[in-house]
């Protein structure tokens, strides 16, 4: 890096080390006190309170660094012009072009950190703080469903070579991965009811198996119209036969990562999770809009701190004098909080639509850079 490129690069990131950790602080604050209600429940204290919203810090660092970036950029050229300094750089030669450049090799470190955090540091730590909360509780886990979380399993290969489809009910996922009140609707290729089984508790077993106990296995069975009667494909006829099981190993492509997938915003999951369960989800021919629109957003969301380095160029070009840097940061603040309404906004628009994934994805990114290019060359030319 050029001399002048180290200056902006130390103003920028100490501005944003301080930006990140205020405002992580701040939802720190609101989002414990949001816990104090779960306070006092089983054996949830205040403690655990502490450590689970401090476990969320790093999802938090993940929604907020675009921001803190725009933000620390702006402030750092409103204070260079309010000193004049940046107008010397202008003089000695620094095109707009060349600082733009400059600005967003700046903005590589940040972008790599983003996914880092994202990746890795935040869908970990998210798991962590849920274990926390939930055996504090005595809890397990459970859909917006009264009923629980309902699966699709569809299973390719049977003795016969038939394809069997399966509807899975989960009552409860404890944060062990252990299920309980589990009950399986098992249909034939024709789609009709062939299998009920209903268990108490399930353990996974690596790989493709889950180990059922206290199973009620029902199975039915066609039952033949008497001779010279013509079967009633609207009225069947069926022979239950029920068996009762203190053990069952049930083969199935569901895992405990696929069952917890249900139970996590797509937005706190890890790219890959998000691919793994839309592949789930592609072989059982379901819905994948929502979760496709997560991963590109999931892809493409480090890249705003590239769009919010641009946003911020040119405000250096601004002279005002009186309240110059209250004001840009003010402004700062205000476009990063549109940008994140926006942004969250024309995903739910984009998914109601049905409107392609990496469309509805980049839309907001590329709208706001294009302001950002915009008002550089306005600022350029007066």
């Amino acid at each position: 890096m050029r001399i002048y490129e180290r200056y902006f690069a130390r103003q920028v990131y100490l501005t944003f080390i301080f930006i990140l950790f205020a405002f992580s602080g701040l939802f720190f604050f609101f989002d414990l006190i949001n816990e104090l209600n779960s306070v006092g429940h089983g054996n949830y204290k205040f403690q655990y309170a502490v450590l689970r919203v401090a476990l969320q810090t790093p999802s938090r660092f993940y929604e907020i660094i675009p921001v803190a970036a725009l933000i620390s950029a702006i402030y750092v050229f409103a204070q260079m012009a309010a000193n004049s300094e940046y107008t010397i750089f202008r003089v000695s030669g620094l095109a707009t072009n060349q600082a733009l450049r400059s600005l967003l090799k700046i903005g590589i470190p940040l972008v790599f950190l983003t996914y880092l955090i994202g990746e890795v540091i935040g869908p970990y730590t998210d798991q962590l703080s849920e274990r926390v909360r939930l055996e504090a509780l005595g809890s397990s886990v459970s859909s917006n469903f009264q009923s629980g979380v309902w699966v699709k399993d569809t299973l390719t290969a049977r003795a016969d070579g038939e394809q069997v489809t399966r509807f899975v009910n989960v009552g409860e996922l404890k944060p062990d991965a252990t299920i309980s009140n589990v009950r399986i609707y098992e249909f034939d290729s024709k789609f009709r009811l062939s299998n009920v089984r209903i268990a108490k508790s399930g353990v996974y077993q690596p790989p493709g198996h889950w180990q059922l106990t206290g199973v009620t296995d029902t199975q039915l069975i066609d039952v033949p119209p008497p001779a010279g009667t013509p079967a009633d494909a609207l009225n069947p006829v069926y022979r239950a036969k029920q068996v009762a099981l203190p053990k069952y190993s049930l083969r199935s492509e569901l895992t405990p990562q696929i069952l917890s997938v249900l139970l996590v915003s797509p937005d706190r999951m890890s790219m890959f999770n998000l691919f793994r369960y839309i592949q789930h989800l592609t072989e059982n021919h379901q819905d994948t809009q929502r979760y496709e629109i997560a991963l590109w957003r999931k892809l493409l969301y480090p890249f705003a701190v590239f769009v919010m380095l641009v946003l911020s160029l040119p405000f250096a070009y601004l002279h005002t004098r009186a309240g110059v840097v209250g004001i840009k940061v003010f402004g700062g603040i205000m476009l990063g909080m549109s940008f994140q309404l926006f942004n969250t906004l024309f995903s739910h628009i984009g998914t109601l639509n049905t409107w392609p994934a990496p469309l509805t994805a980049a839309t907001p990114g590329l709208v706001y850079l294009v302001l950002g290019l915009v008002g550089l060359k306005w600022v350029d030319r007066h």
